[in-house]
C-alpha cells in the first residue's frame, strides 16, 4: 500500500492544508517529504517526493515557483506544498496554480502557522503504517502467485483481512523495463541513476492509475525489473478491455520512457486464486515473445502464442530474417520497385482463407485482377497455393514480417 497525496490531505493534524491545483494527481504515491532549499530541485530529487517550499532559505518569486513546478513534473514528484504567510511567500501566484493544473501536479497550500515538525511527523508516521501494510499485502500476493502456501483458505482469509480482493477472477500482467545499460553507458552514473528512478516512478504511477480505472484493484507486486499486476478479468469482455488499456498505456509511456523499453506479457483470462501461479507462468511465456519482437507494441498475450512461442524461442534473429527473404523476398522486392500490390494481395488472400471473392472485395479489385496477381506471386516465389507445405511457409513468413514491422 502506498501513501497518496489524498491520504496526506486527509490526515487529522493537516486539515489546514488545501489543494489548490492538480486534482488529477491526488492518487500519486508519496515516497517521502523533501524540503526544497536550493534554487531548483531537479538535481536533488529522485521521484515520488512531496516537495515543501518554504521560501526561508531561498527567495521564491513567481518565476522561481513556476520553475519548481515544471521541474517537479519532470522528476515525477508526488506533489508540491507551498507555505504561505506574511513573512516569506504571501500567496501562491495564479500563474503557478495554472501551471500546476496544466501539468496535473498536486499543488497544496500550507499556512506558516502549521508547524513543519507537525507536518513531517504526521506524514512520517503515516508512511511507516502504509509501508507495513504494503509489505504484508505484497507478501500475501507473492505467496499466491508463487503457489507457496500450505492452506489457500487461510491465505485468502488473511487477504480479506488486509483488504485484498483475491476472490475476483484475474488476468496476470507481467511487465519488464529494459535498457538501463544504455542509460548508464550514455550518462554519468549519478545522472543515469536519477533518470532510471524517475522513469520507474512514472511507470509505477501510471500503472497504479490504470489499475484504479479498471476497478477491483490489487497492489502492484514489484520484483526487480518486473512488475506484476492482477487485472480484474471475469469474462471475454474484460479481457478485451484489459488488452486495450495496457496497449494504450504502452503507447502513452513509450516516448516518455526512452531509451528504456517496456514489455508486457498477459496470462489467460479468468484465473481464480488457485491458478494465479499458472497465470504468472503464462505471462512469463508471453513476455518472452514480446521481448523477442521489440519492433511491435511490446505486448503479447498467452492465448496468442501458438507458433509465436516457437518463433520466440529462436535466438538467432537472422534465421527468421533469412526465412522471410527466401519465401517472400521476391514479392517485397517487386513491390519496392513498383506499386506495392503483391504483399497486400497475399495478406488479403490468407486473411480470407483463400476465398477469391472475399479477398477481391477486401482489396476492392476485380476477381480477375486478383487471380492475375496470385499467378504472378506463384511465379515469383516458386510456391504453389495448392501445396499445403508452401502455404504454411508463406503464412509463417507473413507472420514473422508482421511481427518484425513497426506497429
Amino acid at each position: 500500500m502506498s501513501l497518496t497525496v489524498a491520504d496526506v490531505l486527509a490526515l487529522p493534524d493537516l486539515a489546514s492544508m488545501q489543494l489548490r491545483a492538480g486534482q488529477a494527481g491526488r492518487e500519486n504515491a508519496v515516497r517521502w517529504p523533501y524540503v526544497a532549499e536550493n534554487e531548483g530541485i531537479a538535481d536533488w530529487v529522485m521521484g515520488g517526493e512531496l516537495i515543501f517550499v518554504t521560501g526561508i532559505n531561498h527567495p521564491r518569486d513567481e518565476a522561481n515557483l513556476q520553475r519548481l513546478v515544471r521541474e517537479g513534473h519532470e522528476r515525477v514528484v508526488a506533489g508540491m506544498v507551498i507555505l504561505t504567510g506574511a513573512e516569506f511567500i504571501q500567496a501562491i501566484p495564479p500563474s503557478v496554480i495554472a501551471e500546476a493544473e496544466r501539468l496535473n501536479l498536486p499543488l497544496i497550500e500550507q499556512p506558516y502557522a502549521l508547524k513543519m515538525v507537525v507536518v513531517t511527523q504526521a506524514i512520517g508516521s503515516a508512511l511507516v503504517q502504509a509501508q507495513q501494510l504494503g509489505r504484508s499485502r505484497q507478501h500475501v500476493l507473492e505467496q499466491v502467485l508463487d503457489g507457496d502456501y500450505q492452506s489457500l483458505d487461510v491465505l485468502l482469509q488473511r487477504g480479506d483481512n488486509l483488504g485484498l480482493a483475491l476472490h475476483v477472477p484475474r488476468q496476470v500482467a507481467l511487465l519488464r523495463l529494459d535498457g538501463s545499460e544504455q542509460l548508464f553507458g550514455d550518462l554519468p552514473d549519478e545522472d543515469a541513476e536519477r533518470q532510471l528512478q524517475s522513469r520507474q516512478q512514472l511507470l509505477q504511477r501510471r500503472l497504479e492509475q490504470s489499475l484504479g480505472e479498471l476497478g477491483d484493484a490489487l497492489p502492484l507486486v514489484s520484483q526487480g525489473r518486473h512488475w506484476i499486476a492482477l487485472l480484474p478479468c471475469p469474462d471475454a469482455h474484460a479481457e478485451a478491455r484489459n488488452r486495450q488499456a495496457m496497449t494504450m498505456l504502452l503507447d502513452e509511456l513509450r516516448p516518455q520512457l526512452g531509451p528504456l523499453r517496456l514489455f508486457l506479457g498477459l496470462g489467460s483470462a479468468g484465473c481464480d486464486a488457485p491458478r494465479f501461479a499458472q497465470g504468472l507462468g503464462e505471462a512469463r511465456q508471453a513476455l518472452a515473445v514480446a521481448q523477442r519482437f521489440p519492433e511491435r507494441l511490446g505486448l503479447c498475450s498467452f492465448n496468442e502464442l501458438g507458433v509465436l512461442e516457437l518463433l520466440g524461442a529462436i535466438r538467432d534473429r537472422s534465421l527468421l530474417d533469412r526465412f522471410v527473404e527466401r519465401v517472400v523476398g521476391p514479392l517485397i522486392g517487386d513491390d519496392s520497385r513498383h506499386q506495392p500490390v503483391l504483399m497486400p494481395t497475399l495478406e488479403a488472400w490468407f486473411a480470407e482463407n483463400g476465398n477469391l471473392a472475399l479477398a477481391a472485395q477486401r482489396l476492392n479489385v476485380h476477381r480477375n485482377t486478383l487471380s492475375y496477381r496470385l499467378q504472378r506471386i506463384e511465379a515469383l516465389t516458386g510456391c504453389s497455393f495448392e501445396d499445403p507445405h508452401d502455404r504454411l511457409n508463406i503464412s509463417v513468413a507473413l507472420l514473422i514480417r508482421r511481427l518484425s514491422s513497426p506497429a
